[in-house]
């Protein structure tokens, strides 16, 4: 008994010594205090980490390291891949802490850091790069290499940072072996920047929609092959040149894309909202992440979609979609950031469902045997799995509905209810919030329901993000907002105060817009050039292949508020910023811009209530490029930039003078077919 005493009694003193030790064994460094989630999920590392900063740069240049910045985001699956397999890996991070200052940079706290290396990313390889992006550089930012993912051994086509990181530490000591590594990476930039894009003499809509048809995958809709984006920017630019042209092969790659990924993987069919991307050419593999932004855009272009087709699949989608950002990144009117991947470890865990469960569990539940194989195989739920051994991701294999698909729908979603959601992303982001928020007002043209929605979350970041005539860039949910606005903060949130704007016609909005467009214009437009940030770090540029260029849509709204807001002399501005030689397939939001200023807005003027009144037909106006602003007058009146042309008693008269007006002016060009 006594021995049984001492016995237990040691094998507490253990256990209390073991959890001491343990505890004095996690590594703490520099990244402890930071804000950011992605940040803070690296804090324990046995790297020794530091923050973007000053401190960082000039230890590197006191102590003669190199520098090697980690770029990355909090719900990357293959940051978290790189994180386990090396960043707590002590062999890794002793290389790491002897020769080189490490720097971590959450790319959606500073977008501006990642742009300016992803592109230099470009210019090295010749291709786009991703997360996690490393980077090597010597004390004075001189780039000695860059990659993606590298993994601790060799793999994956590459050396692995056991190798790599001593072979490059060897160049601290050589000066002539360093200059010769800065050398040919600066060759290897000047091979791939022969390859430039240049201003075309053809007609900028003729040689996007070549492009992208070009690009077209006939058999799955969307771009390219794999990776498989949705990209929104793509189908809203085609929807435009088909509202104007009423072309059918535009009109065919949007129907086509939409469909293909109402009923597949890429689309949560049972919580509903995008994954970012898919890993296959036929949606069906997804990397299943959420982003706030993916699904902000791909609202938008179904709400597009269903007002031009009014495919009652376009407004499930929508409506699904809108209900997932408000259940699970939904906090007091505005919307977290992003969901994880993987869940409990398990990427994709939350929504893969297995075949021989679900049947059991519904036989079990009387269910007839035949209903539940018709609605396994409508999912395309399949016995050996469809995606990852015996799990399925549910999709749509079928255009008729079995059975007892709602109630079968239902039981899906109560499994998911027994299951842990992937770590969510609590940052408020300004840009990704206002694109939200944007989409909802775009949603309000198919369902007026959402409009309240959208004022009131419109009215929270205003509250939240806009302080002291300060417009911030980020903060968690109860925390002060510190980084000042990027170029994408200001361009989003005009962009949702002119649509609240044109759905209201409160002044108010007009006016915070008007505001926040002239800070941008002083904040990121320095001698003709502008910059995403204030402080000149990254220039801005058209891309839109991971979400719509910022500076497109701030140049798109100071357009808009050059006809409404009394800023005509924003019209040569715009004229001017938009004349950059751009490969046209990249950046769709440019040229739906450059067809904007070559064919002319169409502004409709009324009374502030005929206006209201008369919305859903305007909304129907097949001229893409028709704003609205209220004007003392008893008629409605119809006018271009510099002149009106029509006025009629009635909306509906007026239409047909728009319709007749457009016909005309494009005879030559591209005649407005019906």
């Amino acid at each position: 008994m006594i021995i049984h005493k001492y016995v237990k009694i040691a094998k507490l003193t253990l256990i209390v010594w073991t959890s001491l030790w343990l505890q004095a064994a996690v590594h703490t460094n520099a990244l402890i205090h930071e804000p950011s989630p992605y940040l803070q999920q690296h804090a324990h590392n046995p790297v020794n980490w530091y923050p973007w900063g000053k401190e960082a740069f000039e230890k590197a240049k006191k102590e003669h390291k190199l520098i090697f910045l980690s770029i990355g985001y909090s719900t990357c699956h293959w940051c978290h891949v790189m994180e386990e397999e090396s960043f707590t890996d002590k062999s890794v991070a002793a290389l790491l802490n002897r020769d080189f200052v490490s720097i971590k940079v959450d790319r959606e706290q500073y977008p501006q850091i990642d742009k300016k290396y992803q592109r230099i990313y470009q210019a090295v390889h010749g291709k786009r790069g991703g997360w996690p992006l490393s980077v090597f550089l010597t004390p004075k930012m001189e780039l000695l290499d860059i990659r993606t993912y590298i993994p601790k051994e060799e793999g994956y086509g590459s050396e692995g940072l056991l190798k790599l990181l001593p072979k490059l530490a060897v160049l601290r000591n050589d000066p002539q072996a360093l200059q010769a590594q800065l050398a040919q990476v600066q060759h290897r930039m000047k091979q791939h920047s022969d390859m430039k894009h240049v201003q075309h003499k053809e007609g900028i809509e003729t040689v996007f929609l070549s492009s992208v048809a070009a690009s077209f995958d006939a058999l799955n809709g969307g771009f390219g092959t794999h990776p498989k984006f949705p990209e929104a920017s793509k189908l809203e630019t085609l929807m435009i040149l088909y509202r104007i042209e009423h072309n059918a092969t535009a009109w065919k790659m949007t129907e086509k894309t939409l469909d293909a990924m109402a009923k597949s993987g890429v689309y949560d069919q049972i919580g509903g909202g995008f994954f970012r991307y898919t890993l296959d050419a036929g949606w069906q593999t997804p990397h299943f992440e959420k982003m706030l932004y993916t699904n902000a855009e791909m609202i938008r272009v179904y709400a597009q979609a269903y007002l031009l087709s009014k495919k009652v699949d376009y407004r499930r989608i929508v409506n699904e979609s809108i209900a997932a950002m408000q259940r699970h990144f939904g906090y007091k009117g505005l919307f977290f950031s992003a969901a994880d991947a993987d869940s409990n470890g398990e990427e994709g865990g939350y929504y893969l469902e297995n075949y021989g469960e679900i049947r059991a569990a519904l036989l079990g539940k009387g269910w007839q045997s035949e209903s539940i194989d018709d609605n396994l195989a409508y999912y395309g739920i399949e016995e050996d799995g469809n995606i990852d051994g015996e799990l399925s991701l549910p999709h749509i294999t079928a255009a008729a509905k079995p059975s007892r698909t709602k109630a079968f729908k239902a039981y899906l979603a109560s499994l998911r209810e027994t299951r842990t959601f992937p770590f969510v992303d609590k940052k408020i982001n300004t840009a990704w919030n206002a694109m939200m928020i944007d989409a909802l007002f775009v949603a309000s043209r198919m369902d007026r329901r959402y409009l309240a929605e959208a004022e009131t979350s419109l009215d929270a970041l205003w509250r939240r993000m806009y302080n002291k005539g300060v417009l911030y860039h980020q903060a968690l949910p109860d925390a002060i907002p510190k980084q000042e606005g990027l170029l994408e903060d200001y361009a989003f949130l005009t962009e949702a105060y002119i649509g609240a704007y044109e759905r209201t016609f409160k002044a108010v909005y007009l006016k915070r817009a008007l505001l926040l467009a002239s800070e941008a214009l002083k904040r990121f437009y320095q001698r003709g050039v502008w910059y995403l940030d204030s402080e000149g770090i990254a220039r801005a540029d058209f891309d839109d292949r991971y979400y719509t260029s910022p500076l497109s849509v701030m140049l798109h709204s100071l357009l808009t508020l050059s006809e409404i807001g009394g800023k005509a002399q924003w019209y040569d501005l715009v004229q001017k910023s938009a004349s950059a030689a751009v490969k046209p397939s990249e950046s769709p939001a440019l040229v739906s811009l450059l067809v904007r200023l070559k064919r002319g807005d169409v502004l409709v003027h009324a009374d502030k209530m005929r206006l209201l009144e008369a919305q859903e037909k305007i909304d129907s106006i097949r001229y893409p490029f028709v704003l609205s602003q209220p004007e003392e007058s008893s008629e409605y009146l119809a006018c271009s930039r510099t002149s009106c042309f029509a006025h009629a008693a009635s909306i509906e008269a007026l239409i047909m003078k728009i319709d007749a007006y457009k016909d005309t002016a494009q005879q030559g060009v591209h005649r407005w077919q019906k």
